[in-house]
């Protein structure tokens, strides 16, 4: 096997057999690198608290060795395996079962991603309610992150990363090629080919190309036995997506129109309010993202105390609840006021579907304020098709797939495929 008498070691962590929640360690010589830093989504748990000893014990993070911040109370049960001379972390995107512990993480450990993931991190956290807080939230609601440029290389002792843009569909997304003196490792993050940046996954794909081992996500081949609704729009393509919300604006033109989508999805949004016939008015965070991320001024509503907006695009709410034919307007929470007769876009907005508890309760309030719910989705994701494309085309001398339910449906045609446990280690 390729791997066989090499100093590199790879352990798999967590986000095995599971979507979300990946956190892969990569060593060489005492010096260590992980990515990437979120939780496992389990809503059903009902915790009674998110401290770190707690997600532990319901296994949303895993046991690292020297690696939490201290101040945590975390009591690690195995003997620590350093001293390690060099520890740095690395993250892909800002979705949180990528992110959302980034503050648990040691202060003295840096932390690296592309610029943009981390202005969007910060925007999304403003109001410290995105991701787990700060031991100390007097030092900030985010930890430090050390932007880097697309391609630029870090070095963590003898392990050079070099950070490269991904088309997701979260701004700011990366890829990863990792090379130490005897292993040449990539990780694709979360990947597709159908969006606005398809030529970044595709240049990902060119440098990732005889990789020795190639970390790939397997997201769209976790529901081999789906079901199709014939009756759901066929959407193949981000463009698809803002073509059906045209069509639905246009098909409604004396109803009140309402939409929400996801945050991280800030291209999208920016689509939403160029190519919407209807004005686009935005809730005031989201607004806030539009301007920090792509420098857009659009009308909002809600409370604007913590972001520099113009004041002169702010829009009453009341008067959005009795528009009707003006608007096509962000609805994040108290569905309950929506005027009787209106059309709802849900475009990949939480909640996000039967798996959390507060899905059919949104669907109901809907209902019964009898307003119709369209979704419109557009997976993040790489098809099935697209993913074998990517396999075909790095030629992987071992392929990892992860983030996935149903990793061993995803073959090598090129050469070996490992299917890790959690914890595992090669």
């Amino acid at each position: 096997m390729v791997l066989k008498d090499k100093k590199t070691k790879i352990t798999f962590h967590s986000g095995i057999l599971t979507i979300g929640g990946t956190v892969i360690e990569v060593e060489y010589d005492g010096a260590r690198i992980f990515f990437d830093f979120g939780t496992e989504f389990k809503p059903e748990l009902n915790l009674k608290d998110e401290r770190l000893q707690t997600l532990i014990e319901h296994r949303l993070v895993p046991h690292l060795d020297s690696v939490y911040d201290s101040r945590l109370n975390y009591n690690y049960p195995h003997e620590s395996q350093g001293p390690f001379k060099d520890t740095a972390v690395f993250l892909s995107h800002v979705h949180l079962d990528h992110t959302r512990m980034v503050n648990y993480l040691d202060p003295s450990i840096p932390m690296y991603a592309l610029k943009e993931t981390k202005l969007l991190l910060e925007s999304l956290n403003a109001n410290n309610d995105f991701i787990l807080p700060l031991y100390d939230v007097s030092e900030g609601f985010t930890r430090d992150i050390i932007p880097c440029n697309n391609k630029e290389h870090i070095k963590v002792g003898e392990i050079d990363v070099e950070l490269l843009r991904v088309d997701h569909d979260a701004y700011g997304a990366c890829g990863l090629l990792i090379k130490t003196p005897d292993l040449f490792v990539a990780y694709t993050g979360d990947l597709r080919l159908h969006g606005f940046d398809r030529n970044d996954s595709l240049e990902f794909v060119n440098q990732a190309k005889g990789a020795d081992i190639v970390i790939i996500e397997g997201v769209s081949i976790s529901f081999p036995e789906r079901p199709v609704d014939p009756s759901a729009p066929k959407i193949e393509s981000e463009q698809d997506l803002l073509d059906h919300i045209v069509q639905v604006v246009n098909d409604n033109p004396d109803k009140q129109l309402t939409f929400n989508c996801y945050p991280a999805n800030v291209k999208r949004m920016k689509e939403i309010v160029e190519q919407s016939p209807r004005q686009v008015v935005m809730e005031a965070s989201f607004a806030h993202i539009l301007k920090e991320c792509l420098d857009i001024d659009v009308a909002y509503y809600g409370n604007d105390d913590a972001y520099q907006l113009n004041k002169k695009l702010k829009k009453d709410y009341n008067e959005l609840i009795a528009d009707d034919h003006k608007y096509l307007w962000q609805v994040v929470d108290k569905f309950e006021n929506l005027k009787g007769g209106g059309v709802y876009i849900h475009s990949d907005a939480t909640p996000l579907g039967d798996f959390d508890p507060a899905y059919q309760p949104f669907l109901e309030t809907l209902k019964n304020q009898d307003v119709e719910f369209i979704r419109l989705a557009c997976s993040g994701h790489a098809k099935v098709e697209d993913l074998n494309k990517i396999v075909d085309l790095i030629e992987a001398k071992v392929l990892v797939p992860i983030h996935s339910l149903r990793p061993e449906l995803l073959e090598n045609p090129h050469g070996k495929r490992y299917l890790p446990e959690r914890g595992s280690t090669i």
